[in-house]
């Protein structure tokens, strides 16, 4: 049994291998600001050790790699003026871009359930796996909140509207949509896990990436198709446009079940979210960096802070859990251009410095 003196984030090296390992397994393994400082200081470490060949992230317990950041202190320390919200997107916000400039191979079992902040600690791997547990969502919509962690990048690296698809509704993606939607690339049963990361932790000081491919291949098998992904050529049609009004009455008219079920999500997330969602990932799609994406995400951050949605939407499903968050705008003909705006005001304190380097990973 774990107790409350446990360490948050244990690593270590196994061979070869430089292991992080999220532990707080009774909160599905959410992030905290002192994690994730703690993952910075093993990536020092373990770049700075000529021993470690790959790096390899996990998440204890049976249920999932990581639910996201710790939602509650947001909103507790949002309502109290606490400085650590900020704090804690900010060096996230960092922490992701790091990752996706890592240069020694970097290993996510993505195994069980990966949400918003998990998806931002792994979706930058070189190396991404799935398994036949994994279930991914960006679910921000549904608490009054947008798709962060980059994923005005990453979604929408796609030529298609997959990614508009899985940030607007928060869909959860079993392991052959998480592959098909560009967010994963490899499909290993979660019985192969400890074996796959045995061999890992054999290579040789010096493996490259594509050492690590072909030790990834040897376990991998092929993933049952995607449900989600089979609607492509619909969610390309009825996802494509650039406003939300538009998509609502696009899936009114098809009339397909696919259609109609998709449209009670949507008529279940914030009127505010949904059009700050999908604002930012039309602007992500024409970024050329990571960090673009990453900045213009934590400026919209304070919005979100003042907003009555994110703590509405938070207390209805963390804190009373009623399921029953009252929007406000509860009707998207009610939110206002001057609503949106508040969200894409350059922030006083940027995240990265102008000649910092960008761009994906090498």
């Amino acid at each position: 049994m774990l107790s409350t003196s446990d360490p948050q984030i244990l690593v270590g090296r196994t061979g070869s291998l430089g292991r992080i390992r999220l532990n707080r397994p009774k909160a599905l393994n959410s992030l905290t600001l002192s994690m994730v400082r703690d993952i910075e200081k093993a990536l020092d470490a373990f770049d700075a050790d000529p021993e470690v060949a790959a790096v390899l992230l996990t998440g204890e317990g049976e249920r999932g790699l990581c639910a996201g950041g710790d939602i509650r202190m947001i909103y507790d320390g949002g309502k109290a003026g606490s400085p650590e919200p900020v704090d804690f997107w900010r060096e996230e916000y960092r922490m992701n871009a790091r990752l996706n400039r890592l240069r020694k191979p970097f290993v996510a079992f993505m195994d069980g359930i990966v949400m918003g902040g998990g998806v931002g600690v792994s979706v930058y791997a070189s190396h991404r796996i799935v398994t036949e547990r994994t279930r991914l969502a960006m679910p921000e919509t549904g608490i009054g909140f947008f798709p962060d962690v980059g994923a005005s990048w990453f979604l929408t690296r796609q030529q298609n509207e997959l990614g508009t698809y899985a940030a607007l509704t928060g869909a959860q993606l079993a392991a052959g949509d998480v592959i098909a939607f560009g967010l994963a690339d490899s499909y290993v049963p979660s019985e192969r896990l400890p074996a796959l990361a045995d061999v890992l932790s054999r290579l040789p000081a010096g493996a490259t990436r594509a050492d690590v491919s072909a030790t990834v291949a040897a376990f991998a098998d092929t993933p049952p198709p995607g449900q989600a992904a089979a609607e492509q050529p619909a969610i390309d049609r009825l996802f494509s446009f650039d406003t939300i009004e538009e998509i609502l009455e696009a899936l009114a008219q098809d009339g397909s079940d696919f259609a109609e079920k998709t449209l009670g999500v949507l008529r279940t997330k914030s009127p505010l979210s949904l059009k700050v969602t999908l604002r930012l990932l039309r602007l992500g799609r024409v970024e050329d960096s990571l960090e673009a994406c990453l900045e213009r995400e934590f400026s919209a951050t304070a919005a979100v802070l003042r907003s009555h949605d994110f703590y509405e939407g938070v207390r209805a499903a963390v804190v009373d859990k009623d399921r029953n968050p009252q929007w406000r705008p509860a009707q998207l003909d009610d939110v206002t251009t001057e609503d949106v705006a508040a969200f894409f005001k350059p922030s006083a304190e940027p995240l990265f410095a102008t000649d910092a380097g960008k761009g994906e990973r090498p």
